[in-house]
């Protein structure tokens, strides 16, 4: 029996772009393996390889999952949001022309819940990035420090994300050498911090953040996208250069605006879903060459 034939599950979805979701910057796209002609995704979890695959339209479809163990309907439903009923939403956060035309281009597209270890590596190695350098440096890290996967005969077949424990085990040195660069430093410390805390960093979002904020290495906007991707606090809106700037010109006719002031204006405007329409915003800017020339319609 092969090594991906043991466990499948098949889950029907409405309002869902698997493409759409992985290629937005969200931590999939640092180490999972999607292949948009076939429109299949492979990643690692700290146990097993998932196999995905979605048939179908963004309208209705099927994702269907494959991995060694058990627990593949409650991975994908919990990685892909699958309870989120994207029809309420969509009504919540598209308040105006701009943000319409955002969900319109990338209709589907859902916010992932990912662990929040995972989600903290990612984007910690995320500051001063770029998606391919963020990507080659996750996977060197895998690499080193995930641990093995092995078939029926014993064979190594994939390595596991690696824990907090592995990498908080790692040295400054072994960091750098997967290209962390300045990074390992906030790497390892990050680490530590999970790992001594056990999973035990929680609260609401504020507390959450304020929290995430005392450790070095992580600033408004990575605690944010932490947040939202790794503890499933929608009400989190990340603020970096791109996303400044759309909101800016989308809301403020190009007027520079203090990060608080923006944080205020999103949970106001948006509310609990505050993260849908970030990441909505975000990808548009910086996908669409022309957003900048668009005006808000209200």
């Amino acid at each position: 029996m092969g090594y991906y034939e043991l466990f499948a599950q098949k889950i029907p979805v409405k309002d869902f772009s698997l493409r759409h979701t992985v290629e937005s910057a969200q931590p999939l796209a640092f180490y999972s393996k999607y292949d948009a002609l076939s429109n299949t995704l492979t990643y690692p979890t700290f146990t097993q390889i998932i196999n995905v695959a979605f048939k179908g339209d963004e309208k209705k479809g099927e994702l269907v999952g494959v991995g060694r163990h058990g627990g593949i309907d409650s991975e994908l439903r919990r990685r892909f949001r699958l309870g989120d009923k994207m029809s309420y939403i969509y009504k919540k956060i598209n308040t105006d022309r701009f943000i319409g035309a955002a969900i319109k281009r990338f209709y589907g597209m859902r916010l992932t819940l990912n662990d929040p270890w995972e989600a903290t590596l990612c984007f910690v190695v995320s500051q001063n990035n770029n998606v391919k350098r963020i990507r080659g440096i996750v996977l060197k890290l895998i690499d080193r420090f995930g641990q093995p996967i092995k078939d029926d005969n014993d064979k190594i077949v994939a390595k596991a994300f690696p824990t907090s424990q592995d990498i908080a085990s790692a040295s400054i040195e072994e960091l750098k050498e997967c290209g962390a660069g300045f990074r390992a430093e906030y790497i390892k410390e990050a680490a530590e911090f999970f790992a001594s805390n056990l999973g035990n960093v929680n609260g609401d979002y504020y507390e959450l953040k304020e929290a995430l904020m005392s450790v070095k290495g992580i600033g408004d906007k990575v605690a944010d996208c932490i947040a939202l991707m790794g503890f499933g606090k929608l009400e989190a809106f990340p603020i970096d250069t791109w996303a400044k700037r759309v909101l800016e010109h989308a809301y403020f006719n190009g007027r520079s605006k203090s990060i608080e002031a923006l944080h205020d204006f999103t949970l106001e405007r948006w509310g609990k879903y505050a993260g849908y329409a970030q990441q909505y915003l975000f990808w548009y800017g910086r996908q669409e060459k022309d957003w900048y020339n668009e005006k808000l319609g209200k």
